[in-house]
């Protein structure tokens, strides 16, 4: 179904799940190109893009969202024709793209004025909006970093590498979405896409600004993460060792005393046997050499 709203002479058409019919309609009235209109059926998510027409221009961008459980990111991907008197939403369009076409209708209903006159001021609120939801997002990916690092010395190492590898999964994600999409948004900024307004450039450049941030700060995390996970496998393999060398040393001690034990547990002629006092000269022995290997190790600071 195709809903519409009216801001003076533009027009925003907004499009939930299309149907065969919806995209007739499109084809036969706004004369888009047939493989735009099969990107739009495509229920797969397409390679970021734009593509520049005569009369319009057709884009795909992506742009994260958190699952239900608000655990791993998702890509959800925005569709938009973008004509001289129109902005045309389609497809499984990012919620926020709905969300604001539901307060724009409410708006309009309440007979508010808007400061959107032409099609690419509307295009860049739309942007905006996106890119201001995903420095939330951004922020999120930032404080579950800094989260990591708080656990890295808890006593929890399962609780701890599960949850950094949710947040490198996550920041593997939001990097595969903003590299291929950084010289998209160049384009608007340099000029290469015209649009249909004149003094866009600044508003551009502001989008522009808005991606590089959110770039350079998911680099920035990716660093960060792949440093706590090294830093994470050191305090594990560190916590391996001191356990394994303590382990080794109390083996050590006990390896003399299983002998004298097994010696003397055995059926033969052995000294001392007969006398009384050999149970406490055996176990003053051992103690003897407990006492002597442990001041030995102290002495070479293996303990």
């Amino acid at each position: 179904m195709i809903d519409t709203i009216k801001i003076g002479t533009l027009r925003w058409h907004h499009i939930l799940n299309p149907s065969d019919e919806d995209l007739e309609y499109l084809r036969d009235n706004f004369h888009f190109h047939p493989l735009d209109i099969e990107d739009c059926k495509s229920v797969y998510n397409q390679r970021p893009k734009i593509d520049e027409y005569d009369d319009y221009y057709f884009l795909i961008l992506h742009f994260p969202n958190f699952d239900k459980q608000n655990r791993f990111l998702k890509t959800k991907e925005v569709k938009i024709f973008w004509g001289e008197d129109y902005v045309i939403t389609i497809g499984k369009s990012h919620w926020v793209v709905a969300e604001m076409f539901r307060e724009a209708k409410s708006r309009l209903e309440s007979k508010e004025e808007f400061d959107i006159g032409t099609s690419d001021r509307l295009l860049y609120r739309i942007l905006e909006r996106l890119m201001q939801e995903t420095m939330l997002i951004l922020k999120k990916i930032g404080d579950d970093v800094e989260s990591n690092n708080r656990d890295l010395f808890s006593k929890r190492p399962v609780r701890t590498i599960e949850k950094i590898t949710a947040t490198r999964k996550n920041i593997i994600l939001l990097n595969t979405i903003f590299k291929p999409q950084l010289p998209l948004f160049a384009r608007f900024e340099s000029g290469a896409i015209k649009g249909f307004a004149e003094n866009m450039e600044d508003y551009w450049g502001n989008i522009l600004d808005y991606y590089k941030n959110m770039y350079d700060q998911t680099e920035d995390y990716a660093e960060l993460i792949q440093g706590l996970a090294m830093t994470f496998d050191s305090l594990q393999a560190n916590r391996t060792n001191e356990i394994m060398k303590i382990l080794t040393l109390v083996s050590s001690i006990l390896l003399p005393l299983t002998f004298i034990t097994g010696l003397y547990g055995m059926n033969i002629n052995l000294p001392l046997q007969n006398d009384p006092r050999s149970f406490y000269l055996v176990i003053g022995a051992m103690v003897v050499i407990v006492l002597f290997m442990y001041g030995f190790f102290k002495t070479k600071k293996w303990l």
